[in-house]
C-alpha cells in the first residue's frame, strides 16, 4: 500500500533573516573596502594626486598670488589653505569613478557576482575604501601648510569638524563620478568628463580671490556654487568667521547630492554588471 505524504512546504524567509540582509550588506561592503585599501597599498603611485598635488597647489597659488591679492603671503595663507583643502579633496573624488570603470573593464566585478555577497557590496566597498585617500590628502596638505606658516585660529575640535565636513561632502560628491564611471566606456572618458566638471565647481568659487572683486555674473555663480559653501565652512571652523549658515548649506547640499546620485549610481552599476 502506497503512503501518500503531503508535499513539503518551502519555509518563507523569517523576519530575522530579512532584517539581517542590511547587516550583511554592511559587513560585505566593509570587507571589500579592506580589499580596496590593500590594492592602494600595493600601488602607492595611485596616491600621487593626494600627496604631491596638494603641496603643488599650495606652493603655486600662495607664492604666485599671495603678494598681489593680500599683500602678504602669510595673511593670504590663512584664507587660502582651508579653501585649497576643499578644492583638492573635490578633485580627488573623480579618481573613484576612474578606478571603478577600470575595474569593470578588467572583469573584476564579474568575479564578485559569482560570490555569495550582496549585489551592491563591491560598489559600496570600493567607495568606502577610497575614503582613505581623502584622509591622506587632508593630512598632507595641513601638514605642509603648517610647515609654511598656516595656523588654526579656532581650536582642534573645530578644525576636526571642518575636515570631517569636507570629507562628507567629497564622499557624497563621489557618487556623481561613480555614476559617470558606470556610464562611460573608458577610464579616460571618466577623467575628461570629471575634470571638465571640476573646473567650474572648484575655480568658480572664492578660493583665490574675494567674491566682491569678481564680475556680477560670476558673483552669482560663486554664491550659488555648493563648493563655495564648503570652503566658507572650512574657513570659519579653522580661522574664524561665520559658521552656522555655511555648515547648514554644506550639510543640505551634501545630503541632496547623495539622495539624487547614490540611487542613480547603484542602478547604473546593476545594469552594467
Amino acid at each position: 500500500m502506497t503512503t501518500l505524504t503531503a508535499p513539503e512546504r518551502t519555509a518563507a524567509p523569517s523576519r530575522r533573516e530579512g532584517a539581517a540582509r542590511p547587516f550583511a550588506l554592511v559587513r560585505h561592503s566593509v570587507a571589500l573596502a579592506g580589499r580596496s585599501l590593500v590594492k592602494t597599498a600595493r600601488t602607492p603611485e595611485q596616491l600621487i594626486d593626494v600627496t604631491l598635488q596638494p603641496i603643488l597647489f599650495v606652493i603655486m597659488f600662495l607664492y604666485l598670488l599671495g603678494g598681489a591679492v593680500a599683500g602678504s603671503t602669510q595673511e593670504y595663507l590663512q584664507t587660502l589653505l582651508p579653501a585649497l583643502m576643499v578644492m583638492s579633496t573635490v578633485f580627488a573624488s573623480v579618481q573613484t569613478g576612474i578606478n571603478l570603470n577600470d575595474d569593470i573593464k578588467k572583469g573584476i566585478f564579474d568575479r564578485f557576482r559569482s560570490m555569495p555577497i550582496a549585489r551592491s557590496a563591491p560598489l559600496i566597498g570600493s567607495v568606502l575604501g577610497d575614503l582613505i585617500r581623502f584622509v591622506i590628502l587632508i593630512v598632507v596638505q595641513l601638514g605642509f601648510g603648517y610647515a609654511v606658516g598656516f595656523r588654526i585660529e579656532t581650536g582642534p575640535l573645530s578644525a576636526l569638524a571642518a575636515c570631517l565636513l569636507v570629507m562628507f561632502f567629497a564622499f557624497c560628491l563621489t557618487w556623481v563620478f561613480v555614476l559617470i564611471g558606470m556610464l562611460a566606456r573608458e577610464p579616460g572618458a571618466v577623467q575628461g568628463i570629471g575634470f571638465m566638471a571640476m573646473f567650474p565647481l572648484t575655480f568658480g568659487t572664492n578660493v583665490l580671490v574675494p567674491t566682491d572683486t569678481l564680475p556680477g555674473w560670476l558673483q552669482a555663480w560663486v554664491d550659488a556654487n555648493p563648493v563655495t559653501a564648503v570652503m566658507e565652512t572650512a574657513r570659519g571652523l579653522m580661522v574664524g568667521g561665520a559658521v552656522a549658515g555655511p555648515v547648514l548649506e554644506t550639510v543640505l547640499w551634501s545630503a541632496g547630492v547623495f539622495a539624487v546620485f547614490f540611487p542613480l549610481a547603484v542602478r547604473a552599476y546593476r545594469r552594467r554588471t
